[in-house]
């Protein structure tokens, strides 16, 4: 998606090199619409420059510094030279970020999605999130949640929250359960301090999983896990889940999982 707006002075953008003249260069700015800027000589790079093509090459991706913005003349002047490679690099990452949530958006809305729509996920997604691609990884981590408090319908959060996990790649993902634990026996405090220990898995939880179960209010506990992918992350909720539910119910108990917190105990 290309911004129709203008860039704000300061901001790093992302351009291809249109046109190479004596006194400078002309970038097209990959992130917005209908917009050219122009990198003076002197902001090409450092020092005297005795030919600008020893500098940049026609069709050369660049990332440069928004200097100064005249709208009324359609001007925007850049630099090069003040974007250091730590920002070159990070600019590009992020660019390639949201070129990668472009196809997203069409993976979960197909291609007939109409402009309209397409804008209203979109800026949706920029507005709780900064970026497109920070939207669908946060709904890779936190499924629903992390869009519950959009104003995205629920058709659209679920295609979201779907195309995330199958498509983005995260360093982990937190999900999270409930069980409730009853044990009527005159012994059945000492069952469910059992069962707990049993859902935190006696220390037979993988190595790469994080499990921590807490009390919610009774009967109810919340099991949050956190895991390289959600595959696993499930799994072990589950997993977690029926062997708590096991110990009570080999002591005449019960044990019920389910995924949303009971409104009766808030």
């Amino acid at each position: 998606m290309k911004y129709s707006g203008w860039p704000e002075p300061g901001e790093l953008v992302v351009g291809r090199v249109d046109e190479i003249e004596d006194f400078g260069v002309f970038v097209d700015l990959l992130e917005y619409e209908d917009k050219r800027g122009l990198c003076h000589i002197s902001e090409v790079a450092s020092g005297w420059i005795k030919n600008v093509r020893d500098h940049v090459n026609v069709d050369q991706r660049v990332v440069a510094k928004v200097l100064d913005i005249d709208e009324s003349a359609q001007q925007i002047d850049l630099s090069l030279k003040d974007v250091n490679d730590h920002q070159r690099k990070d600019k590009i990452q992020e660019w390639k970020n949201e070129q990668k949530a472009e196809k997203w958006m069409t993976i979960a809305f197909g291609e007939d999605m109409d402009d309209e729509q397409y804008a209203a996920i979109a800026n949706e997604l920029l507005a709780d999130f900064g970026s497109m691609y920070d939207g669908f990884e946060q709904a890779a981590i936190h499924g629903t949640e992390a869009l519950e408090d959009s104003d995205l319908d629920e058709d659209e959060i679920e295609a979201i929250v779907e195309t995330a996990r199958d498509n983005v790649s995260v360093p982990y993902v937190n999900v999270t359960g409930y069980v409730d634990l009853e044990c009527p026996t005159s012994d059945g405090v000492d069952i469910i301090k059992e069962a707990l220990q049993a859902a935190e898995g006696n220390g037979d939880v993988p190595e790469e999983v994080e499990l921590d179960v807490t009390y919610v209010g009774s009967p109810e506990y919340r099991i949050r896990v956190q895991a390289p992918d959600y595959k696993t992350a499930e799994s072990e909720l589950e997993a977690s889940a029926e062997r708590a539910s096991a110990v009570v119910a080999d002591h005449g108990g019960s044990g019920e999982y389910h995924r949303e917190r009971n409104e009766d105990d808030e």
